[in-house]
Parts: structure tokens; sequence; C-alpha cells
């Protein structure tokens, strides 16, 4: 049996039988090493130390760590009450407002869960109190959390970036435009669902006028300031991600402390918990995952795959597609992190031997994942929302149904137009 053949059932089995991600790759890469002396055995922890060893990774806990402070330190509030005011008066009034308030807090924060947890925990009782269902509230605050990975600043966007060697400011400003596109196309049907249903207008909210709008802006300006003054920053070549990661997290630390005089020095502990938690996942599957992705090298995998694929067919339409169709049944087992750190060296090759733009597949990933956050078993938004709203995990995957739907159509006028994703970088410099 070929060392490859090994490598894959070995990981196959020990994912059936419920190790960790990180173990599976490892202990099969290491088999796959023991059975075939194609590399020495030293190369296990070389890359092992390797993939530990990528300074762009610091970015992705400080903007966890940033999002958990803003979330402790009522910034994420002053961001629904500005909301609020815009689109608190329509028909469903408490669902945009939940999802254009997911797309501000992304802008700050890159992940979906955080997202969600920050933005539900405010709104998602607030809709219930106000009339409208529990799977309408908990469907809604869980969609509008999947920005979370779209918008920049983006988790999954800087790992794709790292392995698939391209610029982290260039994938976030692909993400813009799918971003207010995909949020656009859910407040629609958030708008169509909330009529249908009977879901009024936020009756606590008095008329918008700009007076009020003014002052509702004045008061949560340093809170809004986080946005310009993170993704600024990058933008003007005033700092690398990681740099603007840290300045998030010290400007969470100014406005929830010294600002809103929100935070104490438990939730700092807390939030500092949350991204040692998520450095400590994420650095050693990195690691494990090299070694596994220096034997699928050396073994030409990838390159095999391209093959197989340009055999089957060379219309780039047809193999995205039936690359979307697999990423989403991928993304009902694994984790995003983990499906962008196994899926980007094997699917770069194959798409970059169709000619397909691999910012633009970056954003096309990137919101098959965020469909992933949606459909169990593993779908962490649907359990984080469902812990908020009070109601079954099984009941949210389908209330989520229609909001699905919208975003595979999104996910289709992107991929068919490529210049959404693509136009932003290149305009600015950043392209390929």
């Amino acid at each position: 049996m070929s060392p490859l053949a090994i490598l894959v059932l070995a990981f196959v089995f020990l994912l059936l039988i419920g190790m960790p991600i990180f173990m599976s790759l490892a202990v099969s890469a290491t088999i796959s090493l023991l059975f075939h002396d194609i590399l020495p055995l030293a190369v296990v922890h070389t890359s092992l130390f390797e993939g530990m060893n990528i300074f762009p990774l610091l970015a992705i806990p400080c903007f966890l760590v940033a999002g958990a402070l803003m979330e402790r330190g009522n910034i994420t509030h002053e961001i629904v009450e500005v909301v609020k005011v815009v689109v608190g008066r329509m028909y469903g009034g408490f669902g945009l407002t939940t999802v254009l308030a997911c797309t501000l807090f992304a802008a700050i924060t890159g992940s979906g869960a955080s997202t969600v947890a920050a933005v539900g925990s405010i709104l998602i009782p607030a809709m219930i109190r106000n009339g409208y269902s529990s799977v309408f509230a908990g469907s809604v605050a869980a969609t509008g959390g999947t920005l979370g990975i779209l918008i920049p600043p983006s988790n999954p966007m800087i790992l794709y970036a790292i392995i698939g060697n391209l610029s982290i400011t260039g994938m976030f400003t692909a993400g813009f435009l799918p971003g207010f596109l995909m949020s656009f196309g859910i407040c629609s049907v958030v708008y169509i669902l909330a009529r249908r249903n009977g879901f009024r207008a936020d009756e606590t909210t008095p008329p918008f006028t700009w007076g009020l709008f003014f002052r509702t802006f004045g008061k949560g300006f340093f809170s809004l300031a986080t946005i310009v003054i993170v993704l600024g920053s990058i933008y003007a070549g005033l700092a690398t991600p990681v740099e603007a990661s840290v300045v998030a997290v010290i400007w969470a630390l100014f406005v929830g402390g010294v600002v809103n005089r929100a935070l104490r020095l438990t939730d700092l502990r807390d939030s500092l918990f949350e991204g040692a938690q998520l450095c400590g996942t994420l650095i050693i599957i990195m690691g494990a995952a090299t070694l596994f992705g220096k034997i699928m090298t050396y073994e030409e995998a990838p390159l095999r795959l391209a093959r197989a694929v340009l055999e089957f067919s060379t219309d780039k339409y047809v193999v995205l597609l039936l690359i979307i169709a697999a990423l989403y049944v991928i993304g009902m087992f694994m984790e995003t992190l983990v499906t962008v750190i196994l899926v980007t060296p094997v699917l770069l090759p194959v798409i970059r031997q169709l000619g397909v733009d691999p910012i633009h597949f970056g954003i096309i990933l990137i919101i098959c994942n965020e469909v992933g956050l949606l459909t169990p078993p593993v779908g962490v938004n649907l359990f984080v929302a469902s812990k908020l709203a009070n109601v079954s995990v099984e009941r949210l995957a389908i209330g989520v149904l229609p909001l699905i739907a919208v975003m595979t159509v999104v996910l289709l006028i992107i991929m068919f137009f490529p210049s959404i994703a693509t136009w932003l970088p290149y305009r600015l410099g950043y392209g390929v």
C-alpha cells in the first residue's frame, strides 16, 4: 500500500474512532513514515515546530481577545443602539438590527461564534420579549453571526492567506463587497419573513430623525471608531494585521475600561483565557497539519487530484460547483479553521490550474464555511444561538434553511462574477 493511501486511511480511521484532529493528523503521518521510509523521522518534530512558529497566526487570538473585551466593555451594546435607531421602526426591526449589528461587529472580531454570542446575547432576548418566535430570533442571530468570518478581519482569511502564501491584507480587502452583499441578502430574507409572520417594528424605538441618530452616534462614537482604527491602520499601511490586532486589544481596553467604565479585572482575565484557549488549539493543529501536508506534497497528492479533476472536466465553473458541494458536506462535520487548514493546500493547485484567482477562491471557501457554521452536527453558531434562544438545535437547523438558501444564491453570484471579490484588492494593489 502506498504511503499516501496509508496516510489517508489512517487519518479517516482515527477521526471515526473519535481521536482529536491534531492527533489524527500527527499519528496518521507518523504511521505512514514508519511503513515507508520516504522521509526521515526527524521531519516529525521539525514540522511540528515549523507549523507552530508562524508569526501572522498571532493576529487570530488577539482579534478574539479584542472581541471578548468589546462584548464585556459595553461596546457591542452601543453599536446595537446606533443600528436600532436606523432600522428599528421597520418590519422585523429587531431582526434587521441583529444582522446589521453583526455586520459592524464582524469588522472588529474575526469569529462567527463570538459575533453570535456578542450580538445575540443582547438582541435574542429582546426579540423574544417583543413577540418574535424563539426559532426566528435564534435563526437570525446564528446567520448574522456568520458574517464574522467573511467581513474582515477574519480568522479563517488569515489562515487561508498564510497557507496559500497570499497577502492577508489582500484577502481582507476582498471580503468587503461580498460581505456587504451577503448582509443585504440576509436582511432581505429577514424582512420578508418578518412581514409574513407579522413581526412588527420595535415600538420602543422612537421614529428616525437625524437629530436622534447623531445623538446616539455621539454616545457610541468611541465604540464605532474601533472599526476605523483597526481596519484603517491596516489599509493605510500604518500596521500589519498582527499589529492591528494588538491595537484592537489596546483600544478595546481603553474604550471598555476608561470611556465606558464597564471592564473589570475579571473581564480581562476571562478574555485573555479565551484567546489563550484558541491559540493553544490552533497552533497545535497547525503543527500537525504541516507534517501531514509535507507527506501529501512529497507524494504529489495535490497534483494527482488536479489531474483527476481536469480529466473529469476542464470547465472551471463545473469544478467550482463540485468543490462547493463537497465543502458544504465537509462543513457539516469539521470546524471552520480545521477545514481551511486541511483543504487549502489540496485545492489551491487545482483551482490555479483552472485559472481561478486564489483570492476569488478564498472568498468562495470562506462563504462555504459560513454555511458550515449553520449546518449540524458541528454547526457552532447553531449551538450558541440555541442556548441564547432556549430552543433546540434541530428546530434552529430548520429555521435557518431560508437564510442558507439566500447565502447560497449570493455565493453563486460571487462565483460567476469574480470581480465582486477581486476588483477591490487589485484596485488597491493587493492582488496576486
